[in-house]
């Protein structure tokens, strides 16, 4: 069982905590809330659907499992907690929000990953290495150990665009990228572009084309009720 309080926020701050069988969050708009619920919502990607206030109104959401429940979570693996935390944000989205949603495919502009004409300068990582793991950020990207499928999923979600792999790559990699921010290109101490940075270190290419991409809809939406 969760209990669930929704409160209209006048803050000037955003923040989300989650630990086991809890979610709260603070001044959070109702696209902060579907971009923490639902795996298949991505950062800069319009949402059909969204009404006017969903990303100007701020909420603040406190959601809670029984104390059986927590327990249960507490041991499972982080990964699989998150998950059954965004399983109870989709719930209280859905009882406090009246929110009905559904993804379909449409077809839109996606960048291909390919190897650029001067090679591919990937290593594979040594065998005996054991740290695994990606993180990304604006300016970087970060693999250890890791498939090129990770490479695809970091850039996908720092761009905001589907990527595919077209390279044929296999095994695992460690892979290291920094590069300048947009908002500082045509300044006298920019750095290259990611578009660059990926050719120079990594002999890769991001191609535009067209695809088909997974679109998640809002079908309906309504500002929540007081508690």
């Amino acid at each position: 069982m969760v209990s669930v309080k929704i409160n209209q926020s006048n803050c000037d701050s955003n923040s989300v905590s989650s630990p086991p069988g809890r979610f709260t969050a603070r001044c959070n708009t109702l696209l902060n809330l579907l971009f923490n619920a639902f795996p298949a919502v991505k950062p800069n990607v319009p949402i059909p659907g969204m009404p006017g206030w969903g990303d100007s109104a701020h909420f603040d959401v406190d959601a809670k499992a029984d104390d059986a429940t927590i327990s249960a979570l507490q041991k499972l693996p982080r990964q699989d907690q998150w998950k059954q935390t965004q399983l109870m944000l989709q719930s209280a989205l859905a009882d406090r929000f009246k929110l009905r949603t559904h993804i379909e495919t449409r077809e839109g502009p996606i960048y291909e990953l390919v190897i650029a004409k001067g090679g591919c300068k990937l290593k594979n990582a040594p065998a005996e290495e054991h740290s695994r793991g990606s993180s990304w950020g604006r300016t970087m990207i970060q693999v250890r150990t890791g498939p090129i499928a990770n490479l695809v999923f970091a850039l996908s979600d720092t761009l905001g665009r589907t990527v595919v792999d077209k390279t044929g790559l296999t095994g695992n990699f460690d892979i290291d990228l920094k590069w300048a921010a947009d908002d500082q290109q045509g300044t006298p101490d920019a750095g290259p572009t990611l578009f660059t940075t990926l050719e120079e270190q990594l002999g890769l290419k991001l191609v535009n084309a067209k695809g088909p991409v997974q679109t998640f809809v809002v079908d309906h939406v309504e500002r929540p009720t007081a508690n």
